[in-house]
């Protein structure tokens, strides 16, 4: 399975970053992808959240997503889009949700999925980020199948928490797809490091496309957008800039890593520790 990851610097006009995302969908079905994964907030990265409220939508009138869902069908391949601030149909008022779409090359939405775990961190005295201010959390993992094999959804901050890809590798994922928007500090310290566990924990494709650069709205991010295969290898490192990078995914792997470690088969259930005195 060939695949194609975009790194992207999102700025905060959501017609712009339309434009590159379906530019990068082209380019990857003409380069023989059978699928493209995006990075989180693909559609608008403003940490200016009045600002960003005046751009943000609910789904049916998001126009980065009516976009993206024309050019999938246009190109015959599948999007996964790592995620859009989404705004509540049926109360405006409401919190937002960081949204993941899985897109068939139909044009059709056949999985989304909303962040669990929200990125609120104080990184130094200078830096300190309260992503649930303004979006409210998923509840539910998901899992979706793309051909034959099964795609596992989280986005960034869910790197950290291996109990998510847990439930997720025991519904079936093959792959796990990790848009982001990896600050530079904790992308040099943490983000080879995580996505490698991660795949080796699973016995799985990690997929992981990631922002890069100085954006718009002050923010820098880390970029490095990776595949790493299922014995924990790196296929892909886009390393820096912007652009498209292809990567083959040999599906038949999972089963082979997984037989070798079957550490998959092998989990247990167990009670919680008790506090002894």
């Amino acid at each position: 399975m060939k695949i194609a990851l975009a790194q992207m610097n999102s700025g905060i006009v959501p017609e712009d970053n339309a434009d590159q995302l379906c530019s990068s969908i082209a380019e990857a079905a003409a380069g023989g992808a059978a699928m493209i994964f995006t990075p989180e907030m693909s559609g608008l990265l403003d940490r200016d959240r009045s600002r960003a409220a005046s751009a943000i939508r609910s789904e049916p009138e998001d126009a980065v997503l009516s976009a993206v869902r024309s050019a999938a069908q246009k190109a015959g391949i599948w999007v996964q889009l790592g995620s859009l601030a989404i705004k509540n149909p049926d109360d405006p008022g409401a919190k937002w949700n960081n949204r993941s779409y899985l897109i068939n090359p139909r044009g059709d939405i056949t999985a989304r999925y909303d962040k669990i775990h929200l990125f609120d961190v104080d990184l130094g005295p200078d830096e300190s980020q309260r992503e649930s201010s303004a979006y409210a959390g998923g509840r539910n993992a998901v899992v979706a199948p793309v051909g034959e094999t099964t795609l596992g959804l989280s986005i960034c901050y869910d790197l950290r928490f291996p109990a998510l890809y847990e439930a997720l590798t025991n519904a079936g994922a093959d792959i796990l797809s990790v848009p982001a928007a990896f600050t530079v500090p904790t992308g040099k310290a943490h983000w080879q490091i995580l996505l490698r566990a991660r795949a080796i924990e699973a016995g799985a494709f990690v997929v992981a496309a990631a922002q890069y650069g100085q954006h718009e709205d002050g923010r820098s991010t880390y970029g490095h957008s990776m595949v790493v295969d299922p014995w924990g290898d790196i296929l892909l490192d886009m390393g820096e800039g912007t652009g498209i990078g292809f990567c083959d995914l040999d599906i038949g792997q999972v089963k082979t890593v997984r037989s070798r470690i079957p550490a998959v088969a092998n989990r247990k259930s167990f009670a919680k520790p008790v506090p002894t005195r």
